[in-house]
């Protein structure tokens, strides 16, 4: 590079600088205005010949579209271009409405925007316009400063403009219902949500089986009953337990012969009457009808049948089938007349004092869910929620499906949760301490924007947020709002409703 080109750039950049100070000064001494109205000084007004009174002449419009300022000849036209990219200030520059190149003149803009310090953008030659240097950011509201220098001179010019902007005197905050809140430091408590399906608890699940084969002659229970532990399910005709019950009305009596003998011989050899021996073997064969007896009394408690002493010689053969538990009937597999085994399931039921919430785990969950964890339990189509904590976690994605599965046990003993219900599972993933948070409920939608309407003096006007984490009570600011910044919390949806009505538009 050589000594003409560097002096050319140092002297570009120190008159920069210079008209930065002018422009930041210019703007400290101009008189407040209200939002929507321009502001100038008298200095400003005799360098551009403006009429009398407050107002500066409205620009025109550019043959690049944007705002046009004219003095003595020399024109600056602001626009702001955001195709494919940020948003940022491009300035062309005329002589008598004749392009000049950008480096024919050095500019500088102040923007002062509610709530916010002023910001300098300065620009540097691109093509055939000056480009900014930061990016203007949303929403394009405020009031603009424009110095340059050109042959030697400097002009000024100033212009406002006003965008998703609304004025609200306090009491009419009152009468609205809206809550102002501030912007602050706060603990979010971010939940994964995944679904889920009410299946049974397999370990409450029993499968009746009769144990001994026969005919059915009564079915007394259909799926979807409850039933009370020792309830009847099902009578069977069954040879198998009247041989069975027989071989034990025989031991009973072998075993009262037993006895009665077994007394007579004791007597007869304490007197000495009889000898030892007879004893000894009377002693043998009470010992003997005991254990036939009790071998016959294992057989039938083996099948769920109680002895009964009285039992009529008709009713040899009947079995009921008794429900080993209380609970509700899954399914069934018996009908009258039906011939059955002793090894075939005929009942299914299945305690629901407690079931299982099944969760789908996606991979990426994998690493937050943890066993212990806190969980809600929501039913999608009834108004139905329960609380527990993760029980299991599947070591296995499944190859058709990619996710694994997870458990909650659910209490249910007022009957509230059926298997099949679907579900929607709130997880409480960790807490995290953010810098800057606003309620949930402050966030609008405004030209497809995620803003909150901030509140400064007595006007309202929407800010545009970057948005991080949320439990749905608070969400995490990223960008776009600072501690301490009031806002509409409660019924802001009144305010956008307001600018709706005022037709409020997205202006470049």
């Amino acid at each position: 590079m050589d000594k003409p080109q560097l002096t050319k750039i140092i002297s570009v950049i120190a008159i920069g600088v210079v008209l930065g100070g002018l422009i930041l000064t210019w703007d400290k001494t101009a008189s407040p205005t209200s939002p929507g109205t321009t502001h100038e000084t008298p200095e400003t007004k005799d360098k551009m010949g403006a009429k009398q009174g407050n107002t500066q002449p409205e620009p025109g419009t550019g043959p690049k579209g944007g705002k046009l300022f004219t003095t003595d000849g020399f024109s600056v036209e602001v626009t702001i271009f955001d195709k494919e990219v940020p948003p940022q200030f491009r300035l062309y520059l005329y002589e008598n409405g004749k392009p000049l190149p950008p480096a024919a003149a050095t500019v500088a803009i102040t923007l002062s925007r509610l709530g916010a310090p002023v910001q300098l953008f300065k620009f540097t030659p691109e093509a055939d316009y000056l480009l900014s240097d930061q990016a203007v950011e949303e929403p394009h509201s405020f009031e603009v400063a424009i110095a340059a220098e050109h042959n030697g001179k400097t002009v000024r010019w100033n212009y406002s403009q006003v965008e998703a902007r609304l004025e609200m005197p306090d009491e009419m905050l009152e009468s609205l219902g809206i809550e102002i809140h501030i912007a602050g430091p706060a603990t979010i408590k971010p939940t994964l949500k995944l679904p889920g399906e009410i299946v049974f608890n397999p370990n409450s699940i029993v499968q009746v089986v009769p144990r001994a084969p026969g005919l059915v002659v009564a079915v007394n229970y259909e799926p979807g009953q409850h039933v009370r532990k020792g309830d009847v399910l099902a009578v069977i005709e069954s040879q198998v337990l009247a041989d069975l019950r027989s071989q034990l009305r025989a031991a009973q009596r072998r075993l009262v012969l037993a006895r009665i003998t077994y007394e007579r011989e004791k007597q007869l050899w304490e007197e000495k009457i009889s000898a030892k021996q007879d004893y000894l073997a009377a002693q043998l064969a009470l010992n003997e009808a005991e254990i036939a007896l009790d071998l016959a009394s294992e057989k039938l408690h083996a099948l769920g049948v109680r002895p009964e002493p009285e039992l009529q010689a008709k009713n040899l053969t009947r079995y009921e089938i008794r429900a080993p538990i209380s609970g509700l009937i899954v399914a069934r597999a018996v009908a009258l007349g039906t011939a059955l085994k002793d090894d075939v399931t005929i009942f299914t039921v299945a305690d629901m004092s407690t079931v299982w919430a099944e969760i789908t785990v996606y991979p990426k969950d994998l690493g937050v869910i943890r066993l212990g964890q806190k969980a809600t339990v929501r039913a999608t189509a009834l108004d139905v929620e329960s609380e527990g904590v993760v029980s299991y976690i599947g070591a296995l994605v499944g190859t058709q499906t990619r996710t694994a599965k997870a458990r909650v046990i659910v209490d249910n003993k007022e009957g509230r949760w059926l298997p099949g219900m679907f579900l929607n599972i709130e997880l409480v993933a960790e807490e995290i301490e953010v810098p800057v948070a606003v309620s949930v409920d402050a966030i609008q939608k405004l030209h497809d924007w995620s803003v909150v309407f901030g509140r400064y003096g007595k006007y309202f006007e929407a800010r545009p947020l970057e948005l991080g984490r949320s439990d749905g009570r608070m969400v995490e600011v990223l960008k776009g709002f600072t501690a301490g910044e009031q806002y509409a919390a409660g019924n802001s949806f009144a305010i956008k409703a307001d600018l709706g009505k005022a037709g409020a538009t997205h202006v470049h």
